[in-house]
């Protein structure tokens, strides 16, 4: 019987950019249900024309502090999703520690801005390269265990509204993210033999680093027709979504709350996408 103070007790949980913003906040929610935490981020410059800062290794350092005051374990390295050999090595890393990975939270992601014909080709590069090789990566590395190991599973895999409901300004952006559905969808069906289930998430103006970028109003600025495809949604919209709130619709999906859930598109979006 699941514990309704502790759902995820006995769960090991990977979670990829977990150094802040929604990462950080999906590991500590995780660990307050119970989970043990292996969590990964590059804590260093991943892609050149974003307009907001990149994590820092102290970044990744207070996530496991968090995590550690919620009184659970956490296996924390310091890897670009775009490294499939370093994810596998921590994967393993993590099976030998705990003995288990039960539930995967492939949230690393890069945003930034640009029409599709003027972006270089560096910039769309490192978009996809982050957005969906790099979840193709994690899936590389953490499914054969898994698998393996014979105990069913979750993974979450976020996205964006913007995975959906396509924006201007954001094209490789967007492109990546439909694909995280694509890659989703299909993963859920070949994976449902094994009780392992695959769903994404898809949030909407977070109060997070990549959310709080400034360079998203010159794009306004410059093209002001684009501002009409970005509606506040149907909710009172008062200002950006606490990451917390993304984390709870995570540690639904990760537990056995939501077993007959596969192969969805779980809006965070106060509407915006029936908007």
């Amino acid at each position: 019987m699941t514990d309704p103070v502790a759902p995820l007790a006995g769960k090991v949980a990977y979670v990829t950019g977990a150094a802040r913003g929604q990462g950080r906040s999906h590991c500590v929610r995780l660990a307050r249900a119970g989970a043990d935490i292996v969590a990964i981020d590059a804590c260093a410059p991943v892609a050149e024309h974003n307009g907001y800062p990149p994590a820092l290794p102290d970044d990744l350092a207070e996530t496991v502090n968090l995590v550690e005051g919620e009184g659970r374990k956490i296996l924390a390295d310091e890897v670009d999703v775009r490294d499939l050999s370093a994810q596998q090595r921590v994967v393993a890393n993590a099976i030998e520690q705990f003995g288990r990975l039960d539930i995967v939270v492939a949230n690393a992601g890069v945003l930034n801005w640009g029409r599709l014909w003027e972006i270089s080709a560096q910039q769309w590069q490192e978009t996809i390269d982050t957005n969906l090789t790099g979840l193709w990566n994690t899936i590389k590395a953490v499914v054969p265990p898994m698998i393996a190991a014979g105990n069913g599973g979750s993974i979450i895999n976020i996205s964006s509204a913007a995975g959906i409901k396509a924006v201007p300004g954001c094209g490789h952006y967007c492109a990546s993210k439909f694909g995280v559905v694509g890659l989703t969808n299909s993963l859920a069906v070949e994976l449902g033999e094994f009780g392992i289930r695959v769903n994404s998430v898809h949030p909407y103006g977070t109060d997070t680093p990549m959310g709080n970028d400034l360079s998203m109003y010159q794009t306004f600025q410059d093209h002001p027709r684009y501002i009409h495809s970005f509606s506040p949604g149907a909710l009172p919209t008062e200002s950006l979504a606490a990451p917390d709130l993304v984390s709870d619709i995570v540690v639904w999906l990760a537990g056995d709350a939501s077993s007959l859930i596969t192969a969805a598109q779980i809006p965070a979006d106060k509407g915006y996408l029936k908007i």
